[in-house]
């Protein structure tokens, strides 16, 4: 698996991300350190999860932290892998109760002490925002993260969520102040365009060709998560509920007739289409299924040209 470099990181990262939104409930245990030995194995070193994880499911709330945090120390690999989580999520209804200031120093305080509880840990490699709030400054954000990486407790600060206009406000306020601005932005991106009319969640953001050109030029790394359309390129249509359009029907054709000539999945085709773009992106994927993860790790290793690459999204 090919690695890449997030800025101001000591160290490189695999380039496809296991995202624990999955575990902790319903697969935990045995299973986990099964599929989490197979990613390691495949050369994979970069987890995600979340303070918020899995509240929607009975008694889940935190149990991805948890889970991660037992596996690793199961396993024994704690210090040998990345660990991405993040805080500073808004309200999420009566399973996920949360204060107005959710960027607060006091609430991303309380973030961070839970989830290094939860992970049993000192430390969280990678620190994400979960989610932006135009009423706080910019610099009052960087300035909280960077005391709390003076304290030890998180490492690189990453954006989820986060408009490239934010995202640039915040770096040019680090590298004006000398402090520690974000080294990635997280945002919902796939071969496959959401049909953002149908989307749960409004804070939620998608790259657009505006960003995507914003990434090419400043080449910061984006971890895409929904990197494969919600599972879209292994159903029917009218399956999901994100993706669904005639333009998305089209890629999908695309995906599956390039997948029959090079003797792979759509599903892997579309992770390589994001694995083959002008700016660094890195695949969040979810997965409690073996014969799935072992899908997706095959999608490191297929080549694609130029051509292929604007085919497979412009036709």
């Amino acid at each position: 698996m090919k690695r890449r470099q997030l800025p101001g990181m000591n160290r490189e990262v695999s380039e496809l991300c296991f995202g624990m939104g999955g575990f902790g409930t319903t697969t935990r245990g045995e299973a986990t350190d099964r599929l989490v030995a197979t990613y390691l194995e495949a050369g994979g070193d970069f987890f995600d999860t979340a303070h918020c994880y899995l509240f929607w499911e009975e008694n889940g709330e935190g149990a991805s932290e948890r889970e991660l945090g037992a596996c690793l120390r199961r396993l024994g690999v704690r210090d040998s892998v990345v660990v991405a989580s993040k805080g500073g999520h808004p309200d999420g209804g009566e399973s996920y109760r949360r204060p107005d200031d959710y960027l607060s120093p006091r609430t991303l305080t309380s973030d961070i002490d839970e989830s290094l509880e939860r992970l049993g840990d000192a430390h969280i490699d990678l620190y994400y925002l979960h989610r932006d709030d135009p009423r706080m400054s910019v610099e009052e954000i960087i300035d909280f993260l960077n005391g709390e990486i003076a304290r030890g407790r998180i490492g690189a600060l990453g954006a989820s969520n986060w408009s490239v206009q934010r995202i640039a406000q915040a770096n040019a306020y680090a590298a004006r102040k000398g402090l520690h601005g974000f080294v990635a932005s997280s945002v919902m991106c796939s071969l496959a365009d959401p049909d953002w009319k149908m989307t749960p969640e409004p804070t939620m953001r998608y790259v657009t060709t505006d960003e995507e050109s914003w990434h090419t030029v400043t080449q910061l790394p984006l971890v895409a998560y929904s990197a494969t359309g919600t599972g879209y390129f292994a159903r029917t249509p009218d399956t999901t509920q994100l993706s669904t359009n005639p333009a998305n029907e089209a890629r999908r054709e695309r995906a599956r007739s390039l997948g029959t000539e090079l003797g792979c999945t759509p599903t892997q085709i579309a992770l390589a289409w994001l694995l083959h773009q002008p700016y660094p992106i890195l695949p969040l994927f979810c997965t409690t299924k073996p014969a799935h993860l072992a899908e997706i790790l095959g999608a490191a290793d297929i080549p694609l040209t130029p051509e292929q690459v604007h085919w497979l999204r412009h036709g």
